[in-house]
């Protein structure tokens, strides 16, 4: 278990469902935890939430099926979500999300080779008055273009020391 969350963390979040009256309410908390501990939510992430909160591990299943930024399977060190609604699209997110993939060497759902990027597609950014849109970790970035784009990976090969 520890391999998956710290003890303080697991200390942490028994003892918040105990104090609440729904701990439901604490399993995208204790799954982005878990993320962000071990990078990706594994079956065992899943069930060391369900057991912290005291749920069905079906029921953590379900939320950490539905979110698009909960990772279920092993992901790059930096997650590129490009935004596909129909905003992003019109204002030239396809021929984005191609100079992505080419650019990378992957398609949707895939990982780069060296372990680096992960590219998937999101319904939305919430970035429409910047259209087209990605984000990357934490970090929305608007009215893109194929050069923006390539300055963007470049620096974050860097950061990431690849």
């Amino acid at each position: 278990m520890n391999d998956l969350l710290p003890q303080n963390r697991i200390d942490e979040f028994r003892a918040k469902a105990a104090t609440i009256e729904h701990p439901r309410e604490l399993i995208v908390d204790a799954l982005r935890a878990v993320q962000s501990h071990y990078g990706w939510v594994p079956d065992a992430g899943v069930d060391l939430v369900a057991e912290l909160l005291g749920v069905l591990p079906v029921e953590v299943e379900e939320i950490a099926t539905f979110y698009d930024k909960i990772y279920r399977r092993p992901v790059g060190k930096r997650v590129i979500h490009i935004c596909d609604s129909i905003c992003c699209w019109a204002a030239g997110g396809e021929e984005l999300a191609t100079h992505l993939q080419r650019t990378l060497g992957i398609g949707f759902g895939e990982t780069t080779a060296d372990g680096v990027f992960t590219l998937l597609p999101t319904c939305c950014l919430g970035a429409c008055g910047e259209a087209p849109a990605m984000m990357v970790g934490l970090t929305t970035y608007g009215s893109l273009t194929a050069a923006k784009v390539d300055t963007i990976l470049a620096q974050l090969r860097t950061e990431t020391g690849a």
